[in-house]
């Protein structure tokens, strides 16, 4: 991502959402059934508790913007895919319209098999692997980054991170969960990595893990012996602070930890455990438009739900998650018709301006992918996500290399 598109994309978005915002229309007399499935319980337990947020103040939102009655049907996939399958399966059963979810892409996978085979519309939230939208599938769609494109954004912005700190770091170290998302964004940076000339750095090692361990200490040592000037890092959320302590239990100060596209530095959880150790971490990842008039009701609808909350420590779940809502009752509206086949040929049809997320209009592809989705350089900062890159929309300048890092 260039900070030029970056910049465009964050005025025209202002622009669009103050000139056409949403009319307030006659709630039509059906309600649109939606079948949400997020990962509450298991290893993604607190990402997709998080998601939840943005799917609970959604309804009250969208009534008032469209005039739409949804319907939430919650299910939880257990961060298991055989159970988001299963899921899928009963909230079609039981009268879903479309599916929303789920926040992993090994069970995105399994319920877009399950929506194009009962013919459901699904909209995904958030969920990266590319092979989602490449499979021909005609009731699957994605407003969300592949890893390729998180990837490929998330280091551009290491590049305008190191011009902006005047470093030249010559070496890094790549940790990355194994699952689904872990191995795309993995397979992203061994596809783009090498073709670009304008970063100071090699990576020494490569070293996968399970997003579910309780122990990485013989992870963390392998690492730390590469004697890597940073550390690249894919995440969830629960091995990024079972990572981070063990960092500091070996004491290993490198210049800084980056992740490339990924969740799990910047939400609240990591904050709460971790306390001061989760300062100047970095994560290159799509966040949302602090200037655009959809964020500001939407943060005030967070606000009533949430009263003891911040939106920023939610944002990228939240906002995806309402803006997935937000496309099928678009859709709805249009089509004025809960038949799948109706539903799903006016999501197709999807023209949104006026959104909350970084990016242009919500339109998708022949794939059924959102394409043009930004990213921007979020650093901890006393105690709190900031963006700090791309200039323009910067809350603070960043921090690199952190003030602990001792050169080897």
């Amino acid at each position: 991502m260039k900070r030029r598109e970056f910049t465009q994309a964050l005025a025209a978005t202002t622009a669009a959402t103050a000139l056409a915002p949403f009319g307030i229309v006659r709630a039509q007399s059906q309600k649109l059934k939606v079948g949400v499935l997020l990962p509450r319980s298991g290893v993604q337990g607190l990402i997709g508790q998080s998601c939840q947020r943005g799917a609970d103040l959604a309804p009250g939102v969208i009534k008032d913007m469209l005039g739409v009655d949804i319907e939430l049907m919650n299910a939880d996939t257990e961060t298991n895919v055989d159970t988001a399958r299963t899921r899928a399966e009963r909230l079609i059963q039981e009268g879903a319209h479309v599916l929303v979810g789920p926040f992993d892409s090994g069970a995105a996978g399994a319920i877009a098999q399950v929506c194009e085979q009962r013919g459901v519309p699904f909209v995904i939230n958030i969920a990266a692997a590319p092979q989602i939208t490449e499979q021909g599938y005609k009731f699957t769609f994605r407003n969300f980054p592949t890893s390729i494109d998180l990837v490929r954004n998330g280091l551009s912005l290491m590049g305008d991170l190191f011009r902006a700190t005047a470093t030249a770091p010559r070496s890094c170290v790549f940790m990355h969960v194994n699952d689904t998302f872990g191995q795309a964004n993995a397979k992203a940076i061994g596809a783009i990595f090498p073709t670009l000339n304008y970063l100071p750095f090699k990576i020494l090692d490569t070293i996968a893990y399970d997003p579910a361990a309780k122990d990485l200490t013989v992870e963390v040592s392998k690492a730390k012996a590469t004697g890597a000037d940073f550390l690249m890092l894919v995440c969830r959320l629960n091995d990024a602070i079972i990572l981070r302590r063990e960092m500091v239990k070996q004491r290993w100060n490198p210049m800084g930890i980056i992740g490339p596209g990924n969740p799990g530095m910047y939400q609240s959880q990591f904050y709460q455990a971790l306390g001061k150790l989760s300062e100047y971490c970095i994560s290159n990842v799509p966040w949302y438009n602090p200037k655009a008039p959809l964020t500001k009701t939407v943060d005030a609808a967070f606000r009533k739900h949430n009263p003891k909350e911040q939106l920023m420590f939610f944002a990228l779940d939240v906002g995806y998650t309402f803006e997935a809502l937000l496309i099928a009752a678009d859709a709805y509206k249009r089509a004025r018709s809960t038949n799948a086949k109706e539903l799903a040929e006016a999501i197709r049809q999807t023209n949104i301006t006026s959104r909350m997320m970084l990016g242009g209009p919500i339109k998708f592809n022949a794939k059924g992918q959102v394409e043009g989705n930004l990213s921007a350089c979020i650093q901890n900062l006393n105690m709190r996500p900031q963006v700090v890159l791309p200039a323009a929309a910067a809350e603070a300048k960043p921090v690199f290399p952190v003030p602990e890092y001792k050169k080897a």
